[in-house]
């Protein structure tokens, strides 16, 4: 299937690897030039020749800042100012007991998983609806649908930028941007590996073995693995998928439980 963004541009967060790395990738196969953007240079421009020789028609360009930091948007933003694609993608906050985490430390989530794909929403929606064309994909978590307990700065903040977009996706989509949520459950990625670790110390187990009883658990007795999930972004980012804003799409393996 064409998905219809061949030479759109795209400002990709978090994209040195991981499922940042997934998406970027996915959209750059597609003819889409990226725009990557990641705190360590040496991962994000060794992640940047792998995918221009794997997508030899795509632009690629680095920038290596913190995109939680209002000096890092600006650095991305002056490198993308117009994208028709925007992924937000922030690392999560460390896993703890909610009982050790002082205000800094909540100001710190809010900053990263909430407020700063709100900034780069803001600096870049008016010009995709003048456009007339604008897709923007948040990474959240699952999480917010089901909540992990230590992972609670995790699931406050991501929880308040799903409240938003809950909003402003209604007002977007009339001039063919939307904006919908990504919610990962466990994918093979570091961030994965720090959760379980962490889960494993607090609990005296050992980390190894208790990563094998989480994949073994999951119904698809898998992690994930970030290709399909950037795959499913870039479908999400294409031309055909212009009837879809405001939704919380949960991949993860069928772990959560519920039907709604």
């Amino acid at each position: 299937m064409d998905l219809g963004i061949k030479g759109k541009s795209a400002l990709v967060c978090g994209a040195s690897k991981g499922l940042g790395r997934g998406c970027a990738e996915a959209l750059a196969a597609e003819g889409v030039n990226v725009t990557l953007v990641a705190r360590t240079p040496a991962i994000l421009e060794a992640t940047a020749a792998e995918i221009r020789q794997s997508a030899p028609t795509a632009t690629i360009t680095t920038v290596a800042c913190d995109i939680t930091t209002a000096e890092g948007r600006a650095a991305a933003l002056a490198a993308c100012p117009h994208p028709d694609i925007l992924v937000t993608n922030a690392g999560g906050p460390p896993p703890g007991d909610f009982r050790n985490w002082q205000r800094e430390h909540w100001i710190a989530a809010l900053d990263a998983n909430m407020l700063t794909p709100i900034e780069l929403i803001k600096a870049t929606v008016d010009g995709m609806m003048a456009r007339g064309f604008g897709r923007i994909i948040n990474i959240t978590s699952s999480a917010v649908k089901a909540p992990i307990d230590i992972l609670g700065l995790s699931n406050g903040a991501r929880s308040g930028l799903t409240g938003f977009v809950a909003g402003v996706a209604r007002k977007t989509v009339a001039a063919n941007v939307t904006i919908n949520n990504l919610l990962p459950g466990a994918f093979e990625t570091d961030r994965l590996k720090t959760t379980l670790n962490a889960m494993a110390k607090a609990g005296g187990r050992d980390a190894a073995e208790l990563i094998e009883q989480h994949r073994a658990a999951n119904p698809a007795r898998r992690f994930g693995n970030p290709a399909e999930f950037g795959a499913f972004c870039a479908f999400l980012c294409s031309s055909h998928a212009g009837y879809m804003t405001g939704q919380n799409i949960l991949l993860d393996g069928g772990a959560y439980p519920g039907t709604y």
